[in-house]
Formats: C-alpha cells, structure tokens, sequence
C-alpha cells in the first residue's frame, strides 16, 4: 500500500502451518513477529491455534495459560522489539475452565487483556465432527483493543458466521476488525474470501485475518487441514493481501485510517441502523395463496 500522511496503523498479518508441536510453533511465532517488527508493525496479529494445532482432546489436554511460558517468551518479544502482539486465539485454561482466547500483549510485555470466542465451531464437515463446546466454554463479551487511538474489534474464526457482532463493534468504534483463524480447508475454499469481504463491506472496516495453512508435505497428516490465505480487506471490500499456502509468511499492512472515514462518509451504513425496537420485533407476515395447480416445467 501506498504511504500516507494521515492515521495509519501498520499490522503484521501472519500464516503458518500449525502442528501439535509447541516449541517449534512458538519459534515460527517468535521469528515472524520479529520480522513484522523489523518491517515497521506497531500491532502483529497471530493466528488461532496457531501455537497448537491438534485434534480438540489434544488441544485441551495442552491448554496454554495467560502466565506461562508461550505467553511470556511472546512477551519478551514485544518488549525487546516495541510491538503490540496479538495470540489470536490458544486453549487458556482459566480458573473457570478452558476458553478460546485471543490474548492481547502490550508493547511493554504485559498482558494487557483477553477476548474469549463467543461463537463455537460445533459443526460436522465432511464426515469430521467439529464439538468446540465439548471442551471449551464460550465467552460473554465483545472486546475492543484501542491502540495509538485506533479501535479494533477482536474476534476469532467461527465468530466471522455471525455478521451482527461485527456490527456491533463496527457501531462501538471499530474501524479495524481482526478475525484470527484456523478455517477447515473445504469451508475456506467455499467460504473464507466472501466472509471476510462481507464484513468489511457492511461494515466499511479492514478486516485483518491471519490463518493456519495445511501441511505442504504428504509426511505429516493435519489433524484437520486449514485453509492458509490470511488475508487484508479493505473498508471497500478489496483485498489488499493473501498470503496463499505459504507454510511460513508475514505481511505488514499499512491501513489507511482516513479510507474508514472516506468509505462511511459515501455510504452512512452505520448511521442508518434501526434499533432493538425494530430488529427484535416479531416480522409480521403477508400471506398470499397461489392460483396454479403445479409447478410449471
């Protein structure tokens, strides 16, 4: 993207292929957050799963906490390097039980706060059963990061199914909305781009979303295969980066704050939204009956 003079906010937008191996995950998070700090980043996002990838029993078995050792050698890394850095979503296990969580790190090396994934992936996809709920609990709250007077809109994969919470943060301030992912490959392949530019078009957003990528070698079977294509949206719906399958890849994107503004400026979409009073409501319903015996060939 072209430089500007105005409100930027420059985000690493990572991709990696995931596997149940910890150590070497974390070292491909250390290194990549390194090289968006490098390439000028304030905010690196990371992908879900993205320091475990394993099957639901695996991962829960393997549940991070906010002040271990994952946590706090991403930390030293935004510290030593002055970046803000995002885990855009691990097992945590809490006091309350184990939760989704995207995990935010302050430049400084604190954790700063958390957001929980409120919509889990219960889902059967080819054949493969998907029961998020069976051994993580689903959190309670939207989540906004506001970083150097940016808002941000913190959400995590399956979230990206349920339009209405990214009009809500839109409406609290959003103009950035991250969607950390490990997107199956068939779901991706079908689904992944027109989500994304869905969101960011209704809601005349950037859209932000680092993934997961499926393994590039026949030797080492995924416990499910990911989509990759971690992908920058535009507040216009044009994509303004796709990392591919590449198994190890970082992109800083430059978003342009003043285009937010620009965009809602020609379409005053978020001005327009009605209330509880009529989206809660009871639809009434218009019947009509049919005069035709059949359906027509």
């Amino acid at each position: 993207m072209t430089e500007t003079t105005g409100r930027i906010l420059k985000v690493g937008l990572t991709q990696w292929h995931a596997t149940t191996d910890v150590d070497a995950n974390l070292a491909v998070a250390v290194s990549l957050t390194e090289k968006a700090a490098d390439d000028g980043a304030a905010l690196v996002v990371l992908p879900e799963n993205g320091l475990m990838l394993g099957t639901n029993a695996g991962m829960r078995a393997a549940a991070f906490t906010e002040d271990g050792p994952a946590i706090r050698a991403l930390a030293e890394v935004a510290a030593r390097r002055g970046v803000s850095v995002i885990v855009g979503g691990m097992k945590n296990q809490t006091a309350d039980g184990v939760v989704n969580s995207a995990v935010v790190i302050d430049s400084d090396g604190t954790v700063a706060g958390r957001y929980d994934k409120l919509h889990l992936f219960d889902a059967n996809i080819g054949g493969q059963s998907f029961e998020a709920s069976s051994v993580e609990k689903p959190g309670s709250e939207l989540a906004l990061l506001d970083i150097d007077g940016v808002r941000v809109g913190l959400s995590i994969c399956y979230d990206v199914r349920f339009p209405e919470m990214f009009r809500a943060l839109a409406l609290a301030g959003a103009e950035v909305l991250l969607v950390p992912a490990a997107f199956t490959q068939s779901t991706g392949e079908a689904h992944w781009h027109t989500l994304l530019r869905a969101r960011a078009i209704e809601n005349l957003a950037y859209v932000v979303a680092p993934a997961t990528v499926r393994s590039p070698s026949p030797e080492y079977t995924d416990a499910f295969p990911t989509y990759g294509h971690a992908l920058a949206v535009s507040p216009w719906g044009e994509v303004l980066a796709d990392l591919g399958e590449s198994p190890a890849a970082v992109e800083v994107v430059t978003l342009d704050l003043d285009a937010v503004d620009a965009a809602r400026t020609k379409l005053s979409v978020l001005r327009g939204v009605r209330g509880a009073a009529i989206y809660g409501s009871e639809p009434k319903v218009i019947s009509v009956s049919s005069r035709t015996t059949g359906v027509k060939a």
